[in-house]
C-alpha cells in the first residue's frame, strides 16, 4: 500500500517533493513510519526496496530485538532498529520540530526501551497485568502505577526500572503542542479533573497535560 507524498504525516522527516507515492506502514499508520522509508529516504542505508528485502531475508535487521521480514514494518516512537550487517543501532525519537528522527545508539542502549504505563489490570491468580503504550502487555510484581514509565529489557521483557512523574523528574513530551521537548518537572497541578505538569525546558517554562509526557529519568 502507498500514499501520496503530500498526504504523509507531518512527523515524517522526508521532503514533500520527490516520487509521487511513498510506502505506508503495514499497521499503526498514524503513529509510525515504514522501515523502507526510514532506511532508504532518511538514513540512506539502502538504495531501494529490493535491496532492503534481501537484507531482511538474510535476517540482518531487527526492530526491538525482533527479527522482521516486512519492508513496510512500522517503526514508532522510541523503537530500536538493529542492523547487524553494519553493526549500527538507531532509536526513533522526535525533534523539536516534531519530526521523527533516528539517533545512533550503542549496543547496550539498544537492548532497552522506555514505555508509558497506560493502565493495569488484576487478572485471575492475583497477578497484575500492565498495559503499555505500543500495545504491549506484561505481567509483573513490580509496584507500578498508571502514568509511570518502565525501562524494559527488550530481550526478555523484564522491567529494569520504574520511573515516576514527580517533581525533579526528567520527562519527554511525545504529543501535543510541545511534542519533541524534554525538561525537568517543576510541579504537578490539577485542572478541571486533569493533571497538568509544569516543565522547565531549554530555559523556558511550559505546561503540558500529563497524558502527553513520558518520564525518562
Amino acid at each position: 500500500m502507498h500514499l501520496k507524498r503530500n498526504k504523509i504525516g507531518n512527523f515524517w522527516a522526508v521532503p514533500r517533493k520527490g516520487t509521487k507515492y511513498l510506502a505506508v506502514p503495514s499497521h499503526n499508520a498514524k503513529k509510525s513510519m515504514p522501515l523502507v522509508v526510514i532506511l532508504r529516504d532518511i538514513l540512506g542505508l539502502v538504495k531501494n526496496k529490493k535491496e532492503l528485502q534481501r537484507i531482511l531475508n538474510e535476517k540482518q535487521i531487527q526492530i526491538n530485538h525482533k527479527e522482521i521480514r516486512n519492508t513496510n514494518y512500522p517503526v514508532g516512537l522510541f523503537d530500536v532498529i538493529n542492523i547487524k550487517k553494519i553493526k549500527k543501532n538507531y532509536r526513533a525519537t522526535l525533534s523539536h520540530g516534531k519530526k521523527m528522527i533516528f539517533e545512533e545508539i550503542k549496543d547496550k542502549e539498544s537492548e532497552t526501551k522506555i514505555f508509558k504505563v497506560l493502565n493495569k489490570t488484576l487478572i485471575p491468580g492475583k497477578k497484575i497485568q500492565v498495559n503499555l503504550n505500543s500495545g504491549k502487555n506484561l505481567l509483573t510484581k513490580e509496584k507500578v502505577k498508571t502514568g509511570d514509565s518502565v525501562l524494559l529489557n527488550l530481550k526478555d521483557s523484564k522491567i529494569l526500572k520504574v520511573i515516576q512523574i514527580k517533581k525533579g523528574a526528567k520527562v519527554f513530551v511525545f504529543e501535543g503542542k510541545h511534542a519533541g521537548i524534554s525538561g525537568k518537572v517543576d510541579d504537578i497541578l490539577e485542572r478541571g479533573g486533569k493533571q497538568i505538569v509544569k516543565i522547565t525546558a531549554d530555559h523556558k517554562k511550559v505546561n503540558v497535560w500529563i497524558k502527553n509526557i513520558l518520564a525518562i529519568e
